[in-house]
């Protein structure tokens, strides 16, 4: 079972991470001012993770595969790693799927 941890950055923004079971980060967040945005950020990969149509597959500058997940709105609300091959990128995707929609939170800014 997947899990979103949310922490403190050096800047005092807030940010979360979706771990899959084994730990592996599978989906970063941009910074938050506040730690309820965060949260609602949270809510947001929840609700979209499910749909494929809000994934957008992308390749960095380096010709790594990568992934973003965006909002109904259009909006990023979670970032992937960068993948050695559009293979493991495309499960990425489906990791970030499956482990969403029920994770658990665990706030480590507490």
């Amino acid at each position: 079972m997947g899990k979103f941890v949310i922490t403190k950055r050096k800047n005092e923004e807030f940010q979360f991470n979706l771990k899959a079971g084994n730990g592996q980060v599978i989906l970063a967040s941009e910074g938050y001012k506040t730690k309820a945005a965060c949260e609602n950020g949270i809510a947001s990969v929840s609700n979209n993770a499910t749909q494929l149509n809000r994934y957008e597959r992308k390749t960095s500058t380096n010709g790594k595969p990568y992934f973003n997940l965006k909002a109904s709105n259009g909006q990023v609300i979670g970032t992937s790693e960068m993948y050695e091959s559009e293979v493991a990128r495309d499960k990425g995707i489906e990791s970030v799927k499956n482990n969403a929609p029920d994770a658990t939170i665990e706030d480590q800014t507490i």
